[in-house]
């Protein structure tokens, strides 16, 4: 049976929580994520579980989101537990590759993983990236220049798109 280590923290964007599993980050819950929340996921994704309230297994990747969000780190280095179908993670991958700063639009990223026509697709994927902040889905907007959607919001996802774009370059510090 699977061990999930769940542990939450308080953060400048309110509380979240974060699940690991013994592969890496697995799932990202923000506040206010519009009931999507990390039971679902799990349910979904790891039925058969055994959940510990643990601090220790998540301390690295509470500690560089906080960073994050802090504006004092824009590349994350703690391993990934993706869990999705092989679409999702196509466009997870290349939600990767966004530098930090910058954004594209859902038909850029369905360009990119070969399926020019499956901008929808692409947003659908996008919606349900479990380790949001550090598999950048903020970075994706409308090809008109819009937010789109967000599962923190659009109020966050505009937050956290100026929170990268005001820090210039020379001043990225990890």
């Amino acid at each position: 049976m699977e061990t999930v280590h769940i542990a939450g923290s308080n953060s400048p964007i309110g509380r979240f929580r974060v699940a690991s599993t013994e592969v890496g980050l697995a799932y990202v819950e923000l506040p206010r994520s519009n009931g999507r929340g990390m039971r679902d996921w799990m349910q979904r994704n790891v039925p058969e579980c055994r959940c510990v309230k643990e601090f220790g297994p998540n301390r690295e990747a509470i500690e560089q989101i906080l960073e994050y969000l802090a504006s004092e780190r824009i590349h994350f280095d703690i391993p990934l537990d993706l869990r999705g179908t092989p679409f999702q993670r196509a466009v997870w991958d290349v939600l990767l590759k966004i530098p930090y700063g910058d954004s594209c639009s859902y038909a850029d990223v369905a360009r990119a993983i070969g399926r020019p026509t499956a901008h929808r697709a692409v947003g659908s994927a996008n919606g349900s990236n479990p380790i949001s902040l550090v598999v950048p889905c903020h970075r994706v907007i409308a090809a008109d220049g819009s937010l789109g959607g967000y599962g923190g919001g659009q109020e966050l996802k505009a937050r956290l798109l100026a929170m990268e774009r005001s820090k210039p370059s020379g001043d990225r510090l990890l």
